[in-house]
């Protein structure tokens, strides 16, 4: 009886409330790192996109190793809450430790762009460890057909709010200044009280029950055995629409904060809000589409969402400098693109999260939780970073720093024209899982 009540408060508020709680101040840390290390490169240590594709690849892989790693060991121990405490106040020191890397001399150039990379690298292995196995696989353990759409709606939005939080606090607290270093001790902290809170929240009852197949390594490799994973096609099929369609994201979304700094010449503070303002609407779409979640309407969603997002590219990509007023924040097409893009982004993002926890086989949730980062994360970071890199330095907007002697690059809309080309290739996989999903209903309509 005891037991019972416990399950109910915990599938109640107290589930809700670490559900927003650990899951927004994650996605806040992510939308830091994603945003403002990128326009920190370009401040701070020079205007070059291939550091940037160095992060970018470098954290995807640590990333993606941890989620493998920390997820094979929860799965062992069935302890979740020991990589959310733990991974989140790590995850915020070396948030706080990545800002320390302005200070090395600007004549040691290749030590700072090292650096750089080497300390997003490390904080993106304990963000994954607390964020993408622990929190991430707690929320596949506490998912059921009656909270599916809820916690889809949840996970779609956490992103966006991350966003929006990210970017308006993030730009007030960088200012017109570039104080980067107190963004970076504001946000670490942020994510470390919340990892403290976990510790005292989270009780025995968030554990699983542990599954070993053998002993760590031979569990460990064995999701790399994907004789087991292209069985499930439909599985299959959605992580290979995710992964394009993260591809075409990655292209432009690195650089879009380069872009209306440097290239539109808005301040961080500015950008923070146009961004800000058009994704707060965009995310109203959320509650809709929980609803048509719940309705197994999956695959037409998600059709939906990616032809939206090619439309809102389309509309920022022929915008160019002398369009623009700075000293104006307010600009009709740069705001209508960004929240269709971001209806896009919700739609794509809220229902295959559902959809792929849905197929996830019920002992190796920590492990499949791994092929997603894989394919969310792994393919879309180093595929979309090296298009992006080659997109900016072929077709950006081109100078010389007469100072330093270093070439710099600015990018300009093409970010969004190749960005959308790529996207359009997500309609493939998705038409395809057509018939599948189709017929999974057929067999099991609950699921």
């Amino acid at each position: 009886m005891k037991k019972h009540l416990t399950e109910a408060r915990r599938s109640g508020f107290s589930m809700w409330l670490l559900v927003w709680g650990l899951g927004l101040a994650g996605q806040i840390c992510w939308n830091m790192e994603n945003q403002w290390f990128n326009t920190f490169v370009y401040a701070k240590i020079g205007k070059d996109p291939s550091i940037i594709t160095g992060m970018l690849i470098c954290s995807a892989a640590a990333t993606t190793f941890a989620t493998f790693f920390f997820g094979t060991w929860a799965d062992r121990t069935g302890k979740r809450r020991t990589l959310i405490s733990v991974g989140y106040i790590l995850w915020g020191i070396f948030t706080i430790a990545f800002g320390l890397t302005q200070f090395i001399s600007h004549e040691l150039y290749l030590l700072m762009g090292m650096s750089v990379v080497l300390a997003d690298t490390v904080m993106s292995f304990f963000g994954s460890m607390g964020n993408d196995a622990g929190f991430n696989t707690w929320v596949t353990d506490r998912m059921t057909d009656k909270n599916r759409g809820g916690l889809g709606a949840a996970l779609a939005t956490q992103p966006v709010l991350g966003t929006i939080l990210g970017t308006v606090v993030g730009g007030m607290l960088v200012g017109e200044n570039d104080n980067y270093m107190r963004l970076f001790i504001v946000m670490g902290v942020f994510v470390i009280v919340f990892g403290v809170i976990s510790m005292f929240t989270l009780g025995k009852e968030d554990d699983v029950t542990p599954h070993k197949d053998g002993s760590f390594w031979k569990q460990f490799f064995s999701v790399f055995n994907f004789k087991r994973f292209f069985r499930m096609k439909e599985l299959v099929l959605v992580h290979v629409a995710i992964a394009v369609f993260f591809i075409g994201f990655n292209v432009y979304f690195a650089y879009i904060g380069n872009y209306l700094i440097h290239y539109l010449h808005y301040s961080p503070d500015q950008m923070g809000i146009i961004e800000a303002v058009p994704l707060v609407l965009a995310m109203l779409t959320a509650i809709p589409i929980g609803i048509l979640i719940n309705k197994n309407k999956h695959p037409f969603i998600c059709l939906a969402a990616v032809v939206t997002n090619i439309v809102g590219l389309f509309i920022l990509y022929p915008i160019t400098p002398d369009k623009v007023d700075p000293a104006s924040i307010f600009n009709w097409q740069i705001w209508l693109g960004i929240f269709v893009v971001g209806v896009g982004y919700v739609g794509i993002l809220q229902v295959t999260k559902v959809w792929a926890k849905q197929l996830y086989p019920a002992n190796a949730k920590g492990q499949f939780e791994g092929i997603w980062i894989l394919f969310f994360v792994l393919i879309p970071m180093i595929g979309g970073s090296l298009i992006g890199e080659a997109v900016v330095k072929t077709s950006g907007e081109t100078f010389e720093n007469l100072e330093s002697g270093l070439t710099e690059y600015i990018p300009n809309g093409n970010i969004f024209l190749v960005g959308a080309c790529v996207i359009v290739l997500t309609l493939i996989p998705l038409l395809l899982t057509l018939k599948l999903h189709r017929q999974r209903l057929a067999q099991n309509p609950a699921k």
